[in-house]
């Protein structure tokens, strides 16, 4: 008699995902899924996704979604956490959406101390729209705006969003992980469930910032990419707790 050890996470629909082949946007949802079901919270989810690669995001999860605006997808969250706070609210955010035209809600949000969860991908470029430059593009990176790679004089440093967030006094979790191999993957578990047991137990505003692959815009490999992970990406993007004043869940 055959015996089942693994089965897709009933957090997630049986829709077909739209990510290019390589992308770890769906590994990361099945993570997100998984730890919505095992403590429980899905049947009271919300998710948010707003314009970017994720803008689909609402058919992929077995939870009630809303679609927002580009970049704001906190305030919506925010407001739908006020006016409904027995539910688990999260938004799943991209680095062009939540780093650039997002930068506002996401650093009020967190300055207010709302209740909510953001899961923020960060993988360097603007994805969905044609592979420009983003906030978090690492110097002499190329994408289709920045040809001859970022020029530090010129456009400045990457945006460092989790050691910005964790200056604010009313966030209370910030921690950045990876997506490019099986350790990292459990520890992005691991944070995830902890944001989401942070917002169950009504403890504030948190945040976990997962450096993904593009490697469509990056113009590599799946397997290129994820060596890009750990070799380029972190280094300027060190992993870590930045922020946790929740104590245990």
């Amino acid at each position: 008699m055959s015996k089942i050890v693994y089965e897709k996470s009933k957090g997630l629909s049986d829709v077909q995902l739209s990510y290019c082949p390589g992308c770890t946007h769906g590994i990361i949802h099945k993570l997100i899924a998984e730890s919505l079901v095992e403590l429980d919270l899905l049947d009271r989810t919300i998710a948010i996704s707003p314009v970017g690669c994720s803008v689909m995001a609402y058919d992929f999860f077995n939870c009630d979604g809303i679609q927002a605006s580009h970049g704001r997808a906190p305030a919506v969250a925010c407001g739908l956490k006020r006016t409904n706070p027995d539910k688990i609210v999260f938004t799943y955010q991209g680095d062009g959406d939540l780093a650039a035209i997002g930068t506002a809600e996401i650093i009020h949000a967190a300055h207010r101390g709302d209740n909510v969860t953001v899961i923020f991908v960060n993988n360097a470029i603007y994805g969905m729209t044609g592979g420009q430059m983003a906030p978090t593009t690492l110097i002499d990176m190329k994408t289709s705006t920045s040809p001859l790679g970022r020029n530090e004089a010129m456009m400045g440093k990457p945006l460092l969003v989790s050691e910005l967030l964790a200056q604010i006094p009313s966030a209370t979790y910030i921690e950045r992980v990876a997506s490019h191999d099986v350790p990292n993957l459990n520890k992005a578990k691991r944070a995830i469930k902890k944001a989401f047991e942070y917002q169950a137990a009504g403890k504030g505003f948190s945040m976990v910032e997962i450096l993904g692959t593009c490697p469509i815009g990056w113009n590599m490999t799946p397997a290129d990419a994820m060596g890009f992970v750990k070799d380029t990406m972190m280094p300027y993007f060190p992993l870590g707790v930045y922020k946790d004043e929740g104590g245990n869940a």
